[in-house]
């Protein structure tokens, strides 16, 4: 059960489809991790600080649970390595961009965090695909 929750994933025979998850798959950890997570681990004051104005108890805490979700969740899923996982992870926290931090924002002002919401949803709902380290940690027994 513990497996399966934390490497499993569905079966897609399609070489192309599987190409193409690995592609948005890197695309989109790597972005997430470099362009997004390194520079809030550590966490910054004015990070910390934007964290207590958004209402959440121990701003702290939550500050540093955004970086290392957009920072290791996001090199997790570059990798596909506990895709699912991480991808619930970086979805709660784009959640919280798109719709708490830039919940008054116009739609372009929302529309990064919305675009891996719904990336990171995916990878939730599918997992890996045949070309991550879950795949290879599945078939292992």
């Amino acid at each position: 059960m513990m497996k399966k929750l934390l490497v499993g994933g569905e079966m897609i025979d399609s070489t192309l489809a599987n190409i193409g998850l690995l592609v948005l798959r890197v695309f989109m950890g790597l972005s997430m991790a470099l362009a997004h997570g390194l520079g809030k681990v550590p966490p910054s004051e004015r990070f910390i600080e934007g964290t207590a104005t958004l209402g959440f108890p121990l701003p702290e805490f939550f500050a540093w649970a955004a970086g290392f979700s957009e920072c290791f969740g996001g090199l997790f899923l570059a990798v596909g390595l506990f895709t699912r996982p991480s991808a619930f992870f970086l979805c709660s926290t784009m959640f919280v961009a798109a719709f708490i931090r830039h919940g008054a924002d116009p739609f372009s002002g929302k529309e990064k965090a919305l675009l891996f919401f719904f990336i990171s949803l995916a990878f939730l709902l599918i997992g890996a695909g045949k070309y991550g380290v879950d795949t290879w940690l599945r078939s292992r027994k």
